[in-house]
């Protein structure tokens, strides 16, 4: 192709870098924080749990002080690692939305609209039963990224959302 032909295919941003429309939605910069947390809660707590002081040879924590101390960073560590593992799956028949607290499955055809706009940090899915599902994988702290992100599952929702008409289909009688 000469240069100064069109590229008949223009990366458009529905077409993210990477080739797989169904690779995982997931945040960028959300989840580094939130790994830089886990290690930091396991690391900090740790090396103070484990040089609490102690007076002649006498320890004033002891060790069911110390591991509760710990404890305490490994349960700051999964509520960071359960941040970290924000996603949502794409696949032929659905989109399995993994926030905070629930994980919840639903039907391409379920799916009526996306929003990904005003103060809200990360794209809403409203439902065809009212409901409104957030979609925290998508963050807009991403910047050009989450909105990517976000045009890519709009194109998969207009690609599989949209119910098969028996008229069209020729399968009516």
């Amino acid at each position: 192709m000469s240069d100064d032909m069109p590229d008949p295919y223009p990366a458009t941003p529905r077409q993210p870098h990477h080739q797989d429309a169904f690779a995982p939605f997931r945040p960028r910069r959300g989840r580094f924080v939130a790994l830089g947390i886990v290690w930091g809660a396991l690391i900090i707590f740790g090396v103070i749990a484990a040089l609490l002081p102690t007076v002649s040879g006498h320890a004033l924590w002891g060790i069911v002080d110390r591991l509760m101390f710990f404890s305490f960073g490994v349960i700051i560590a999964l509520l960071a690692w359960r941040f970290a593992s924000l996603s949502a799956v794409p696949s032929r028949e659905g989109l399995v939305v993994r926030n905070l607290v629930v994980t919840r499955r639903l039907e391409w055809t379920q799916i009526v609209s996306v929003q990904f706009g005003g103060g809200a940090p990360w794209v809403s899915l409203d439902l065809d039963d009212l409901d409104t599902v957030a979609v925290m994988a998508i963050q807009k702290a991403d910047g050009a990224f989450g909105e990517q992100e976000a045009s890519r599952l709009v194109a998969l929702i207009q690609a599989l959302g949209e119910p098969a008409d028996p008229e069209v289909d020729g399968n009516a009688s």
